[in-house]
């Protein structure tokens, strides 16, 4: 017979359990620019840029964010050039895009209301499961669960559950738990406490299970399994691209850059001239060969490779082998290049690995 997973909630005193969780995050919550009040938009913002990120890397980001689109209709009408720009470095940009289109949504239908129900805010672009129960609970204290990663492990060692986290099938479980448990009158509370408590004292690995104001109600404590808890399926390795970038200046020290396509990897973001080339040695005639392919030009590149750049992504990880030359401005009229100055160039959002080559090349040579 297959075991319950949820066969430990029953043991759970849950008024216990709320008052330990919730006055340990009354005492020692983060002050972080997010929790000054529970404007809707701006925990959206928060749990948006907090996808895949570490909170110390989030906290310049959203205030900055915060200054320059302080309302949902100053994010509305934005050009999405500075929009992007205001997310430069911080990766995975497919998650500002969804939420500039949302919050469109959001100006359009709602009157620039974040809406308050689970149909409404998870019909919005970009506002998975999670994000949803974050806003909801959060800004509207409704009690809905906000399972993460960080959730995940805390109940899964607290209830001692022992389904894979990785499988999309085992969030289920996990929210069902969080509603077993949510405290009714303070779902805000709640939440954020259990994120809190993943991120700081139920961590990944060598857990502070002496300092956790809810071991008393752990399963795995108990049971001494705490460190084999959660159970989590590795992710398959990165495929590795071999690549080719060129920084290329005209005759009067402009810069030549291109714009991403609108749709796929890092999407509509500026960078460098680059192919995928096919091993890491002779990247430079074949980098030399693909631009007048592609854009029909020519250009001279300096012999021997500048830097070297190694970019990791999810699922990709980018080699990057790059070349300095120079190119005819007169070449490129319909190319869907375009030439910049340096002090330009400050405007266009780069992704990070553009933002490196520029740095260890670019930045230092102009060419003379």
């Amino acid at each position: 017979m297959k075991e319950e997973p949820l066969k430990h909630l029953q043991t759970i005193n849950r008024k216990e359990f709320q008052k330990n969780l919730l006055s340990w995050f009354s005492r020692e919550q983060r002050d972080l620019p997010w929790r000054k009040d529970q404007d809707p938009y701006k925990v959206w913002v928060s749990e948006i840029m907090l996808q895949q990120t570490r909170v110390d890397t989030v906290i310049p980001y959203f205030n900055r964010f915060i200054e320059k689109f302080p309302t949902i209709d100053a994010l509305a009408t934005a050009d999405e050039e500075d929009v992007l720009k205001a997310w430069e470095g911080l990766g995975y940009y497919s998650r500002v895009r969804n939420l500039q289109s949302a919050v469109k949504e959001v100006s359009e239908k709602y009157g620039g209301i974040v809406p308050d129900t689970p149909k409404e805010i998870s019909s919005l672009k970009g506002v998975g499961p999670y994000t949803a129960g974050a806003i909801l609970s959060i800004a509207y204290s409704k009690p809905e669960p906000a399972v993460d990663g960080n959730v995940m492990r805390v109940f899964s060692r607290i209830l001692s559950i022992w389904l894979d986290i990785a499988k999309p099938a085992s969030r289920k479980v996990f929210e069902q738990a969080v509603r077993n448990l949510i405290s009714e009158e303070n779902p805000s509370y709640f939440n954020q406490a259990l994120m809190e408590l993943g991120a700081l004292i139920c961590t990944p690995t060598s857990p502070s299970c002496l300092l956790c104001p809810v071991r008393e109600h752990c399963q795995a404590f108990e049971e001494g399994v705490q460190t084999e808890l959660p159970v989590k399926s590795k992710k398959k390795s990165a495929r590795k691209m071999n690549m080719a970038a060129a920084v290329l200046f005209t005759e009067d020290d402009r810069v030549v850059i291109h714009k991403r396509p609108g749709k796929g990897l890092l999407a509509n973001l500026w960078e460098f001239p680059n192919f995928e080339v096919g091993s890491s040695s002779g990247g430079r005639k074949q980098l030399l060969d693909q631009m007048e392919e592609e854009y029909k030009v020519d250009c001279s590149l300096k012999a021997g490779v500048v830097t070297k750049i190694q970019h990791v992504f999810s699922h990709i990880v980018w080699d990057i082998e790059v070349y300095v030359g120079s190119i005819d401005s007169t070449t490129f009229d319909e190319s869907g290049l375009i030439a910049v100055t340096t002090e330009e160039l400050e405007k266009y959002a780069f992704p990070v690995s553009h933002q490196k080559i520029w740095r260890e090349t670019g930045a230092g040579i102009l060419q003379k």
